[in-house]
């Protein structure tokens, strides 16, 4: 790993989870304990206000309803002891009445006397007039006796301080036990979501293409694991099927090459041979070549397949007109329709226009017309028809048409109708028909007709999209 990873990048899924469930929790717990100390500390000051507005109108109903004098108020509200103290000033500061341990030294300075004068006013004090800690002071100006008079009571805040720091220890204590706490579970619900995955990675490590058939366990919740585990064993059939059907194209392939190398060795053998006249030498260079010839073929078709399996059968669309397409089919398999002692006919509408590939659809229609021409009792015909941007090129011929069983696999490589239609050649032709097809976006079908005979199609799009339009020699136009 770079030296510059992110360190977490390394930390196994389990720790990543703890570890996020605990920052998670650690936010939380911040953001509660801030938002329950602002709550509180709300709460004790407007409890303390409160007490603040009580105590300032009782020493002012007391000081409006002495009629001998102030000095009728003192014992009452003024004198109280405790952590609550109050104190009445003139506007120029001196001190009328007080609780006894205030004495004659004025609460407010000058200024906040003067500002006192004119309302109400909250002050807070750093150390309290009596005992230790902060002091909160209210001062309010009140008319008594025909003279102008400022109030000003206050309480201590050592007990709402107090209740504070109380919170704060409480939560600096309770915090990493919750934090502790939430990381295990973290952790451990990592731990025990994670386990169907450790199952899954080691039945994955048992897994072989030697011994096909092996599947990942499935949770039995139907959750994002389930799915994924169904995803993967989705993935591993289909692995399979490919490698199936690559062992089946390499061991038909071999198959199907061994016959013609066999002849064209046994040939050659026969020709090598002291006793060999010239006619049978001369024999024996002519079954080698058509061998030679059956082997390029196969060659050629073998590289198709496996173009189209690796999806990089080579195209190369460029408009066509339909009709020239076919009747250049047709001019071509005249000599190989005569020789059947077949009649070849076509059939197209005039100006219809395809974006093609010429030559894959001329190697297409010519298997189709090989195919065609084997199996017919006298007539192939090749018809085109077009609609909703789609062209349909039919090969039909009056034969015996295929059995019900094959048209299902019609199309896969190395399959051939040996009942009715399959005699001869490697079973190729249709699977390039179907490659043919699905390289210019349509498909390939096959069916008997009603009144005999068979119907085999391509469908494909007027216009076909580009694709790869790189290397590759231009495709044999040579049938099997």
């Amino acid at each position: 790993m770079a030296h510059g990873a992110n360190p977490i990048a390394r930390l196994s899924v389990r720790l990543r989870v703890a570890l996020a469930v605990a920052v998670a929790i650690a936010v939380l717990l911040g953001a509660a304990a801030l938002g329950l100390q602002l709550r509180l500390a709300h709460q004790l000051d407007a409890a303390v206000d409160q007490g603040l507005r009580s105590r300032a109108a009782d020493v002012t109903a007391l000081v409006q309803q002495a009629d001998t004098g102030l000095a009728q108020a003192r014992g009452g509200a003024v004198g109280a002891r405790g952590e609550s103290f109050a104190q009445i000033l003139t506007p120029s500061g001196r001190v009328v009445d007080a609780t006894p341990a205030l004495r004659s030294r004025p609460l407010l300075t000058p200024a906040e006397l003067r500002a006192a004068n004119a309302a109400t006013l909250r002050l807070d004090r750093p150390r309290a007039p009596l005992g230790p800690g902060r002091a909160r002071l209210l001062a309010t100006p009140v008319h008594a006796q025909g003279q102008r008079l400022v109030v000003v009571v206050g309480a201590s805040l050592a007990q709402r301080d107090g209740a504070l720091t109380d919170l704060r220890r409480l939560l600096l204590l309770g915090a990493p036990a919750i934090l502790l706490v939430a990381s295990a579970v973290g952790y451990g619900a990592a731990a025990g979501a994670l386990r169907p995955v450790e199952r899954m990675r080691r039945r994955a490590e048992g897994i072989q293409a030697q011994s096909p058939g092996g599947r990942l366990p499935v949770p039995a919740a139907r959750d994002e694991l389930a799915r994924l585990g169904d995803t993967l064993n989705t993935m591993i059939a289909r692995l399979e099927g490919a490698l199936a059907r690559e062992r089946t194209f390499v061991s038909d392939a071999g198959h199907e090459l061994r016959g013609p190398l066999a002849v064209l060795k046994g040939e050659i053998e026969l020709a090598l041979e002291d006793a060999v006249t010239a006619q049978q030498f001369r024999d024996a260079l002519v079954s080698a070549s058509e061998e030679t010839d059956r082997l390029a073929r196969l060659a050629d078709d073998l590289l198709v397949v496996a173009r189209s399996d690796q999806g990089g059968l080579p195209v190369r669309p460029a408009p066509l007109d339909v009709g020239d397409l076919v009747d250049g089919v047709r001019r071509r398999f005249e000599p190989a329709a005569r020789e059947h002692g077949a009649l070849l006919s076509t059939q197209a509408p005039e100006g219809l226009r395809l974006v093609a590939d010429r030559l894959r659809l001329e190697q297409a229609l010519g298997n189709l017309v090989d195919n065609a021409l084997r199996h017919s009792s006298g007539l192939v015909e090749l018809v085109a028809e077009g609609g909703s941007g789609l062209i349909a090129l039919h090969v039909l011929d009056d034969g015996a048409g295929f059995t019900p069983g094959f048209l299902g696999v019609a199309f896969e490589r190395f399959t051939r109708d040996d009942v009715a239609r399959g005699r001869g050649g490697a079973g190729l032709g249709l699977a390039i028909v179907a490659a043919i097809a699905a390289a210019h976006h349509g498909a390939a079908h096959a069916r008997n007709r009603p009144e005999g005979g068979a119907d085999v199609w391509l469908e494909l799009p007027a216009r076909v999209p580009a694709v790869d339009q790189t290397a590759g020699e231009p495709p044999s136009a040579r049938m099997r």
